[in-house]
């Protein structure tokens, strides 16, 4: 079995943090049903609305990989985990992550054929293609999270097996190995490249034509509108990525393990829980089905 350093070491924290990371848990799960139900009414069957509900529910479920182990911890002396309950987590938190970070770029491309090309957005991005584009999603995630947790607990580990990290992760397991890493840190770099950047220049290139566009709305409350959505979203995608590929670009680098801790707090906990704030609830149509269904 592992064992799980967690947060802090300091016990007069313990409790605090609890109470911290269950305030945020709750409200991560509540936001996120809370949408999920909301893009379920019939008033909100637009490709924009299925992709949202996708997105909550890997919202909800990294961040119940993740919290729900880290919040006993708090509260418990004995914060150990099995082999297998390690090798479970790492595959369900990457098979999550990338999965996310794929669907992000799929929904950059929906927001660029809505505001692009208008005329053919309805037949363009039909069911069909909605589905195929997540169950594609899905497929790549599994894909890199198969290789990824398949390669990480092929590593011999050297004893006594500590891991200074409150969940099952790359970084913290590669620093347990007794073997020379240099060739899956090679690896990793190559998936990085592959799950972060390449869906981000996506990104990138489908919000630099969704600008072009913008300017050539001539009314300027409807230019402001349209800038201010995809600011946000733009924000959290930042947000995401440069924590992703802080954390596995470089997984034995010289930043400390709290530095790491923080980072990796970003993506498994503080951005599920600001998706909802972003993507859904400032959204009119989201808000009147919200009131219906309360």
């Amino acid at each position: 079995e592992f064992v799980l350093s967690g947060l802090s070491n300091h016990p007069e924290l313990q409790h605090l943090l609890f109470f911290t990371f269950c305030l945020i848990y709750t409200f991560t799960v509540i936001g996120n049903l809370l949408i999920f139900m909301a893009t379920l009414h019939p008033t909100l069957c637009t490709p924009m609305y299925f992709f949202l509900r996708v997105l909550s529910f890997l919202d909800i479920s990294t961040a119940s990989i993740v919290v729900p182990k880290m919040l006993v911890n708090f509260l418990s002396e004995d914060r150990s985990i099995s082999y297998m309950g390690c090798a479970t987590q790492l595959y369900c938190v990457i098979f999550f992550a990338a999965t996310e970070c794929y669907l992000l770029a799929a929904m950059a491309y929906d927001r660029y054929m809505a505001i692009c090309n208008l005329l053919r957005y309805a037949i363009i991005m039909n069911s069909r293609v909605c589905l195929s584009l997540v169950l594609l999603s899905c497929c790549s995630g599994n894909v890199v999270s198969v290789v990824q947790t398949a390669w990480v607990f092929t590593l011999p580990f050297r004893g006594p097996k500590k891991i200074n990290y409150f969940f099952c992760d790359i970084p913290p397991l590669v620093m347990l190995s007794c073997t020379d890493t240099s060739l899956y840190e090679k690896q990793i770099i190559t998936a990085t490249v592959l799950v972060i950047f390449t869906p981000f220049c996506l990104i990138l290139v489908s919000y630099a034509c969704i600008v072009s566009s913008i300017l050539k709305i001539s009314s300027a409350e409807g230019r402001h509108k349209t800038f201010s959505t995809c600011s946000s979203h733009l924000t959290v995608v930042t947000l995401y990525y440069a924590s992703g590929t802080l954390i596995y670009l470089r997984p034995k680098s010289s930043n400390s393990q709290y530095t790491k801790k923080v980072l990796a707090l970003i993506y498994t906990t503080i951005i599920p829980t600001l998706n909802p704030l972003i993507y859904s609830l400032r959204n009119k149509d989201v808000k009147g089905v919200l009131i219906k269904i309360i």
